[in-house]
């Protein structure tokens, strides 16, 4: 039997101000297996974003239930959620977040620092297995301002991956890279999903990237309004297939 790594209810978010209720979410339910790869996709101001910043523990539903691997994941405290977002999930970002004055391999290694507990030898061997996955082997010693951008991503989705994390989280991961660079890294996520069993979760707003995951989640005004696998998609919705950069 597959293993629910997210496993999402009724999820909600509403932003209140003194004269207006937004209802980002409208009542997600959302479940992803072990190995799979998801995209998540819709126009502007479906939700996307909203779901990611929740499924990343970087925000909280107004209401509704969210599990990862097996855990609340909903109502933790302040304080737990850091170590919880190391141990559980590895994040890519459409902004790289590489720090400029440490190595590729520095820059790697930065998440199983600050889990802590693991040996600098092993920390070591661990960084140099991934960067040689993802064929950044050679560049472990460069420093970010030293590639190229479509590089940067690589060496972000390398630091994603050192911790052997239950998901990746990848919001917009092609947003700041020309359509080559983006091809490129599409092909090593699917990669790492086919070959390596990474569960994926990925937020796009372009549907030719989104064509990559296996299964397709479209959102709109807040909710899903249908699941596809694949190319099937674009027949139900073709009108989406180019959506504005950065809708989110």
């Amino acid at each position: 039997m597959a293993e629910t790594v997210i496993d999402v209810v009724d999820l909600k978010k509403i932003y209140r101000t003194d004269q207006v209720e937004t209802h980002a979410l409208a009542g997600v339910d959302l479940l992803v297996q072990r190995g799979e790869y998801v995209a998540v996709t819709g126009p502007s101001g479906c939700g996307k974003s909203t779901l990611m910043a929740i499924l990343g523990l970087l925000d909280d539903p107004t209401a509704g239930s969210y599990r990862l691997a097996g855990q609340d994941a909903a109502h933790l405290r302040e304080r737990d959620r850091a170590s919880f977002r190391n141990r559980h999930i590895g994040f890519v970002f459409q902004a790289f977040n590489l720090i400029g004055d440490l190595t590729v391999a520095e820059n790697v290694a930065l998440p199983l620092v600050y889990r802590g507990g693991i040996a600098k030898a092993a920390r070591d061997e661990r960084v140099a297995a991934i960067l040689a996955d993802i064929g950044m082997a050679h560049r472990a010693r460069h420093y970010p301002a030293q590639l190229s951008g479509g590089q940067q991503q690589r060496v972000a989705i390398a630091r994603a991956l050192v911790t052997e994390p239950d998901i990746i989280l990848a919001d917009e991961p092609t947003g700041n890279l020309d359509s080559k660079a983006g091809e490129a890294v599409m092909t090593l996520l699917e990669d790492l999903n086919t070959n390596k069993g990474a569960t994926i979760l990925m937020v796009t707003h372009d549907l030719h990237y989104a064509r990559r995951a296996r299964r397709i989640v479209r959102l709109s005004d807040g909710q899903v309004v249908d699941e596809s696998f694949g190319e099937a998609v674009v027949a139900l919705h073709p009108e989406d297939d180019d959506l504005p950069n950065g809708g989110k």
